[in-house]
């Protein structure tokens, strides 16, 4: 694998390694030790049943934070493949990056975040990285998951100075304002690739979006109009599904193309290279100014449909009073949570841990077991 890679590419044995020391593994890279024991951990299961736009009761075939994941490896690695940067190690990190997320998508990490907001707030980056550091419980000899340094420095994609200060070397590029990977800056806009489109596809499906208004934004309507020609009479899912394939694939040969010739011009010749250069993964600048133009359209009308503020106005609802029941009465929190990590960890510290690991549907239950009589 090694010999594929370009001389920029993150490499297992170049890396700062393990927190924890362990004999290297016998049949599979580091990072591909990575990828499998984040898809065999809990917190990873449990993004099958977590929201991205709609909640999980509301339909079998919406995007949840588990598909989200999966197609944003895909995404990775097709474009990692491309620029001969390590998959195994993209695949990690677009595998991981939401591990910390909150039920109910991001209604769920605004309503944490405020009533976290006296104790340094919340956000589901650290949150992830603090899945993979602390909380996972599979191995005797450590907590967590003990990954490679590279796939921990990709899931942290952002971080506050005063927070980086307190993570030691996995933080230290905030404050050196340096780039990480070139497969953790990769898996980013993997990310947005993913969820702009697959967000149009569940808006589509759901009603809450029409063609009509998709037909102002020049990215959908550009490739819907190619899709016509190409296909004379195609209607329905299936033209949607082939608008929004070729809007992908525009995408990703987008970033290929500029990535590889931003790469050219810098000059490469390690991975210390790259993060002294600018970010160098990214769109031409006609490419990225479409992308802003989506993203503007979904958050207006999409994300604030008022069936979807009515739905994230509940989300928020729950996870305020789970919060705040659990703050007023610890002995309501499950044993699991009440007793990690001893004394170390303070009470506000393990409710954040127990709501942000729920579920969409375990917060709705929760919620009913505690605040409804009927309910046990």
């Amino acid at each position: 694998m090694n010999d594929e890679l370009a001389p920029y590419a993150a490499r297992p044995d170049a890396s700062p390694g393990r927190q924890f020391a362990e004999p290297a593994p016998a049949s599979r890279s580091e990072f591909q030790r990575d990828r499998d024991r984040i898809i065999h951990c809990a917190a990873f299961r449990r993004l099958e049943y977590k929201t991205q736009v709609f909640v999980n009761h509301e339909g079998d075939l919406f995007r949840t934070r588990l598909t989200h994941s999966i197609e944003v490896a895909q995404i990775a690695r097709s474009v990692a493949r491309n620029l001969q940067l390590n998959e195994d190690l993209i695949e990690a990190i677009s595998l991981a990056h939401d591990l910390g997320h909150t039920p109910f998508g991001h209604a769920g990490q605004d309503a944490l975040n405020a009533c976290m907001s006296d104790h340094g707030g919340f956000e589901h980056n650290l949150q992830s990285l603090r899945v993979v550091d602390v909380l996972e419980e599979r191995y005797g000899a450590f907590d967590g998951l003990n990954l490679m340094f590279e796939t921990r420095e990709g899931i942290l994609k952002h971080c506050s100075a005063a927070n980086a200060r307190t993570l030691g070397a996995i933080g230290q590029r905030f404050l050196d304002k340096k780039q990480p990977t070139l497969e953790a800056q990769l898996a980013n806009l993997a990310d947005e690739i993913a969820y702009n489109n697959h967000d149009i596809d569940d808006g589509l499906r759901s009603g809450l979006l029409t063609e009509t208004q998709l037909d102002e934004i020049d990215l959908y309507a550009r490739h819907r109009r190619e899709v016509a020609q190409v296909y004379p009479g195609i209607s329905g899912r299936r033209a949607i599904s082939e608008t929004i394939r070729q809007m992908i694939n525009a995408l990703v040969v987008d970033l290929i193309d500029t990535s590889r010739e931003r790469i050219r011009q810098a000059r490469l010749e390690s991975v210390d290279d790259v993060r002294n250069a600018p970010p160098l993964i990214a769109f031409s600048p006609a490419m990225q100014a479409q992308a802003t133009l989506l993203k503007q359209f979904l958050r207006e009308n999409l994300y604030r449909h008022y069936l979807v503020n009515r739905m994230t106005s509940k989300a928020r609802r729950i996870v305020t009073d789970l919060f705040t029941a659990f703050m007023a009465e610890p002995g309501l929190l499950s044993p699991d949570y009440e007793s990690r990590e001893g004394d170390a960890t303070s009470q506000v510290r393990k409710v954040a841990d127990y709501i942000a690991g729920m579920t969409d549907r375990y917060a709705i239950r929760e919620h009913r077991r505690i605040f409804r009589m009927d309910e046990l």
